[in-house]
């Protein structure tokens, strides 16, 4: 074999590793933000998750430098993940939606009884309130955009009806879950929605 071929094998060889250990880092990702929407931040063990790819407890560190690395990642990934299932349907191009079509489809029961693929701030903010500075910045993003549109969709523009309408949307969604009652939950989800939607009808011009 001429230098040139061991050269050129070896990068091939470096490329497929770099390809592999890419594809095995996005296989720890990918089940770790499914076990951080379905059972939230705490219930991530790096064992119990390398064993699920098939993979060695020892492996995890050629990919993540800590559990809490992994954890902000995984968090990142289901809040962008969530964010796209709300806007499913949308194309390049189209108008930003309603503020009306936000609340409504936000506080509704099709995103009450959609637990593990609804927005994950709801599934996950009073986990990430008691996580490390790492994964509470990452939802902050997430939050204060959320803010952001709403505020932008709103008749006034007002960041502080924006705040509140966020509270109350993801307030209502989360107590309509813990209501076992399917009457009271449908109740509490009508009341909060009306009322937001009033909020943007009641504005000052």
């Amino acid at each position: 074999m001429t230098i040139i071929q061991k050269v050129n094998t070896r990068k091939t060889t470096m490329g497929h590793s770099q390809a592999d250990k890419a594809q095995s880092r996005e296989r720890i990702l990918r089940q770790a933000a499914d076990a951080v929407r379905d059972t939230g931040l705490e219930s991530v063990s790096v064992g119990k998750l390398m064993r699920s790819v098939d993979m060695t407890h020892g492996g995890f560190y050629n990919h993540f430098g800590s559990r809490s690395e992994l954890l902000a990642q995984a968090l990142e990934r289901a809040l962008v993940e969530g964010a796209r299932t709300a806007n499913a349907g949308m194309k390049p191009g189209d108008a930003p939606r309603s503020y009306e079509t936000r609340v409504k489809g936000y506080v509704s029961r099709a995103h009450r009884d959609s637990r593990t693929s609804g927005c994950a701030i709801v599934a996950l903010a009073s986990d990430v309130s008691r996580a490390d500075p790492a994964s509470r910045a990452v939802m902050s993003v997430h939050l204060d955009d959320f803010v952001a549109q709403l505020a932008t969709a709103m008749d006034r523009h007002d960041e502080g009806d924006a705040m509140l309408a966020v509270s109350a949307m993801v307030g209502a969604v989360l107590l309509a879950r813990v209501q076992t009652d399917p009457k009271k939950s449908d109740a509490l989800l009508k009341s909060v929605r009306d009322r937001l939607l009033a909020l943007n009808h009641n504005a000052p011009a």
